[in-house]
């Protein structure tokens, strides 16, 4: 007779371990999400894809289901979910809709300094906003010549009083021009390198300018921008944590927020795969459904395999932050996530397009829009090849 599982804490710690598999409350919640997401989000993702809006209808069924407040400590409005449930909100909207998923997620991704390193009036300002959807944020790091070597940024901060003179230009903005509030890393001591970076909370109406949108293979309903900030003034108190601790506040904010992109990109493969085996099975060629030939069978087989593996890695990434880190390998598993589940949502959504043939390379059908859509996530929040020198150098270490 097996003997009873005993719940083991690491390091002594008594909070709950996220288990291997789903809770009940998390799959009910997952139910009713898919739900949503088949009844009303889907069927509207060819469109905003098409149009390249922003998917404002979407949005505000994610709101009527208070998704935004997911994320959020419970003290300013939000749920105070665990990263599990919120990778599984990610997952869902993805797999219906990328560009709806980025909506979502860009606004945490912005209010994340603010939850772990903004002061309790910076908190009390800004999160119940973001929380119940009626503002909204992006993070605005990188440069024109500033991606992957975010050290070298140009944007400054000047003290001047009781405020910080922003002046300088962010590339590559997801949801310019959409969003209320703005994250902003700049220079506040040029010569100092990464430890000259300070971090900012800087409102729309203070002058942010939006210079350009991009016109994108992929999460068309998502604008990207480049934002301009000219002699723009920012409160003291709008400043995130001491100056000096922006390039550490950036960094360990892409390691909080590297596993649900991971979960978009889950959800992305997942999409693509439910809709080649729908396909596969009204598909007639040789007088059979062409789901009968196993050359065909190996394919969905390995894509399913795939996308369970990352889903897992993503699960665990996520366990990991909610666990508060304990064995500090959250960079190198976050990083390991995000890398491992963009570059299967591009192999699962290329080979969906090859399993429908012609009409897989038409707009008809929408495995080519969740292709064009898988790409970013080998792109944003860090390339895939940055990912891998994360992972390498804990593993050298």
């Amino acid at each position: 007779m097996a003997p009873e599982p005993v719940a083991c804490a690491p390091h002594g710690k008594t909070e709950p371990v996220q288990p291997l598999l789903l809770t009940d409350d998390q799959r009910d919640f997952q139910v009713a999400l898919r739900q949503l997401c088949d009844d009303k989000i889907a069927p509207r993702a060819a469109e905003v894809d098409r149009e390249a809006t922003f998917p404002w209808a979407s949005f505000e069924d994610c709101v009527a289901m208070e998704l935004p407040a997911l994320g959020l400590p419970v003290d300013h409005g939000g749920s105070g979910a665990d990263h599990v449930t919120q990778a599984i909100m990610v997952e869902e909207l993805a797999r219906a809709c990328a560009s709806t998923a980025l909506s979502l997620l860009i606004s945490k991704l912005g209010m994340i300094p603010v939850m772990q390193w903004g002061s309790g009036a910076l908190q009390a300002r800004y999160l119940p906003g973001v929380a119940s959807g009626a503002r909204q944020a992006s993070y605005c790091l990188s440069e024109a010549d500033a991606g992957s070597d975010v050290a070298s940024m140009r944007t400054r901060a000047v003290r001047d009083g009781d405020h910080y003179v922003l002046n300088g230009s962010k590339h590559w903005i997801t949801n310019a021009g959409i969003s209320d509030l703005y994250t902003v890393f700049a220079k506040t001591d040029p010569d100092a390198g990464s430890r000259g970076v300070s971090a900012f909370v800087v409102e729309a109406a203070w002058g942010v300018q939006v210079a350009k949108l991009e016109d994108k293979m992929g999460v068309r309903g998502s604008p990207t921008g480049e934002i301009v900030l000219e002699d723009v003034r920012v409160p003291v108190g709008n400043r995130i944590g001491e100056e000096g601790d922006g390039f550490r506040i950036a960094m360990s904010t892409l390691d909080r927020s590297r596993p649900t992109i991971g979960a978009q990109a889950v959800g992305i493969a997942q999409g693509a795969l439910d809709a080649a085996l729908c396909y596969m099975k009204e598909r007639r060629q040789f007088g059979r459904p062409i789901a009968e030939f196993q050359g065909l069978q190996f394919m969905v087989a390995d894509m399913a395999m795939r996308i369970e593996a990352a889903r897992g890695l993503v699960h665990r990434a996520c366990a990991t932050i909610d666990a508060g880190d304990p064995h500090g390998d959250l960079t190198k598993v976050g990083a390991m996530a995000k890398c491992f589940a963009a570059d299967v949502a591009m192999q699962v959504t290329t080979d969906a397009v090859q399993l429908l043939g012609g009409n897989g390379y038409t707009r008809d059908f929408p495995v080519e829009r969740m292709m064009r859509d898988a790409k970013i996530t080998q792109i944003y929040e860090g390339t895939n090849q940055i990912q891998r020198v994360v992972i390498s150098k804990r593993l050298l270490a």
